[in-house]
Parts: C-alpha cells; sequence; structure tokens
C-alpha cells in the first residue's frame, strides 16, 4: 500500500490509481455481488488472461480493497470478496451503471 506522500494530489488520480484499469473495475463489479474464487472471477470475465487478474487481485488485495480468505481444506479453496474500503466504493460503481444505461438508451 503507498504511503500518503506517493498518492497523487488530485484526488480523482487517486481514485483512477486504485480503480482505473477496466480489469480493476470489472472484478470490482462482481465482488460487490458476493465473494469469488479465482477461476470463477476468471470464467465470468471474458479474455481476461491469468497472469492479468492474478496481478490485478493482488494489487487490489494490497491497496486494501479485496480480502483473500484460504479455507483450510483439502485442496485449499481461496475466495476473494471486497474489503470495508472496498464496498465504500459501491456508490461509485452504481453510478457509473446508471449512466451506461442511460448512454445506451439514448444511443438507440
Amino acid at each position: 500500500m503507498l504511503t500518503k506522500e506517493e498518492l497523487p494530489a488530485c484526488p480523482v488520480a487517486t481514485t483512477v490509481m486504485l480503480i482505473g484499469s477496466k480489469w480493476k473495475l470489472l472484478i470490482m463489479r462482481d465482488l460487490l455481488m458476493r465473494p469469488w474464487r479465482f477461476n470463477e472471477l476468471r470464467r465470468d470475465l471474458e479474455g481476461i488472461s491469468q497472469k492479468v487478474l492474478t496481478d490485478s487481485l493482488r494489487s487490489m488485495e494490497e491497496d486494501g480493497l479485496v480480502v483473500r480468505t484460504v479455507y483450510p481444506e483439502v485442496p485449499p479453496r481461496v475466495e476473494y470478496s471486497l474489503s470495508e474500503l472496498g464496498e465504500s466504493m459501491r456508490p461509485i460503481l452504481d453510478a457509473m451503471m446508471v449512466w451506461g444505461e442511460e448512454y445506451k438508451k439514448n444511443m438507440a
């Protein structure tokens, strides 16, 4: 996780830095519904490579947006969910959904 001094001065730039990639936004969209296992996310996010999904989840975990839970089972089960901080971004993604719906409606 970056220190406050390492973050951009602009709050919009900070948000973009944390969730600005296409895949991070779509990962968050899925995790807003429920916890997901890695392969479930990979199947749902058509076109994402295993490396990009791994790197995105690690980055989001490091930034405090995602929680990785390992269950002590055989074979081990790992689930990803949003942290409280990640959950606090729900209004942002909800607003993006509404805007996207309106845009699509007006383009028809």
